[in-house]
């Protein structure tokens, strides 16, 4: 078994580097694989297995720690930093709607699973302590209205055990990709769909053209000052975090012990709260340029570092324990489609903003890109940006749901 930090950080570091390389590769064999094996599994399927087999003993590895209260904040900082309202406003008004059902039905549609399911199979949603069903939900909430940055957040808020959020991982990845593969077969259909639902397509070239634009205007080759000041802005913005949540917490404890019940006194609940605020108050400011140099890029290599840690911590076979709560996952995400439908053919919007403004909470900025160039490649970016703005919200909406979902439960 290995106990050394620095050994277990080395190789995480190398399977991520495999998983990267391997996936951007020509070779047609690792093309076929990569179509059907997303690379953001690899990155913490590998890992766990690690932890599976014994090789090494994720759940006392000092490496989550320090991974959860630094590279976290300050992945979130980095990620909404890129956040341009205008130009989502610019997107038209179908696209700020959708995204808008998507995250509210995903929000809803956890409590409403809880309650329905507490009335026909209680023991599906119960449990106590860390190993209550709603707190995986939770989690799963914030990576499917955010991302995995959200998703790590929320954990953190409301503590499930590792093998509950395991199980949840499995269930997060099984569902959303029967989901993508559903959406991706209907973009290759979207002109029959778009009759169905009465919708005018011409709205998607448009922002198609706007798209290309916007991307070549803010693009640069990053200098070594730029770099020093994404770090600087993401690890500053987490240091302002800290510094509340050492205040707000303990003062919540002592004198409102009555919202504990909300987590309101937990310290990391404050620091991904104002890391997120911070994030979204720089993207008004010239700090929003930094994105042009690469800041989410510096986010995704912590956002993954994060996912390999937390594979480090789970179990693969955990699901095997508790395979209803695959169930919880189609039944939760069956009410988000039923939403989405009726939203898109209420408002006569074009399937790709259905499909997009779907995977950019259920996916995030991983997939939702792939699902938008499905219908042109010119329109991956519309998916980050929207994307984007899920990492804006996914705390803050699935700590709501989160909540609702204790209410419910059983």
């Amino acid at each position: 078994m290995i106990t050394n930090d620095a050994v277990v950080l080395g190789i995480l570091l190398v399977i991520l580097a495999f998983v990267f390389q391997t996936s951007d590769s020509p070779r047609p064999f690792w093309q076929r694989f990569y179509a059907y094996v997303p690379a953001t599994l690899l990155c913490y399927f590998l890992p766990s297995l690690l932890n599976t087999t014994g090789l090494v003993d994720g759940t006392n590895a000092n490496l989550y720690p320090v991974v959860s209260k630094f590279l976290l904040p300050a992945s979130l900082v980095l990620f909404t930093l890129s956040v341009d309202f205008s130009a989502f406003r610019r997107l038209g008004r179908a696209s700020v709607q959708l995204f808008a059902a998507s995250a509210l039905s995903v929000m809803l549609g956890g409590p409403l699973t809880v309650w329905v399911l507490a009335q026909l199979a209680p023991d599906l949603v119960g449990g106590t302590g860390p190993e209550a069903v709603w707190r995986g939900m939770a989690t799963m909430a914030g990576t499917w209205i955010g991302g995995g940055a959200n998703q790590t957040a929320l954990k953190e808020v409301f503590l499930p055990s590792d093998r509950l959020f395991s199980a949840f991982v499995t269930v997060d990845i099984f569902v959303a990709n029967i989901w993508l593969a559903l959406l991706l077969y209907g973009a290759s259909r979207s002109a029959v769909l778009d009759r169905w639902l009465r919708a005018d397509a011409s709205a998607v070239e448009d922002v198609k053209q706007r798209v290309i634009e916007q991307a070549e205007a803010g693009r640069r080759n990053p200098t070594v000052t730029d770099l020093i000041t994404i770090v600087a802005v993401g690890f500053g913005a987490t240091a302002v975090a800290h510094a509340v949540a050492d205040w707000v917490a303990p003062y919540i404890d002592a004198n409102y012990p009555a919202l504990k019940q909300f987590s309101l006194n937990a310290p990391f609940f404050w620091i991904v709260g104002v890391a997120t605020a911070l994030g979204i108050g720089l993207s008004f400011t010239r700090a929003r340029s930094l994105e042009g140099a690469g800041a989410s890029k510096v986010a995704t290599v912590f956002l993954y570092i994060m996912i390999a840690t937390i594979g480090l911590k789970a179990d693969v076979l955990a699901i095997t324990e508790q395979p209803g709560l695959i169930l919880v996952g189609v039944i939760w995400m069956l009410f988000h489609a039923l939403i989405m439908v009726l939203v898109c053919r209420l408002l006569r919007a074009p399937y790709f903003f259905m499909a997009v403004g779907s995977m950019s909470c259920i996916g995030g900025p991983a997939t939702a890109p792939i699902v938008a160039a499905a219908f042109h490649p010119a329109l991956a970016p519309v998916g980050v940006l929207m994307a984007i703005m899920g990492y804006a919200v996914g705390t803050y909406m699935g700590y709501i749901c989160g909540v609702l979902m204790q209410l419910a439960s059983p």
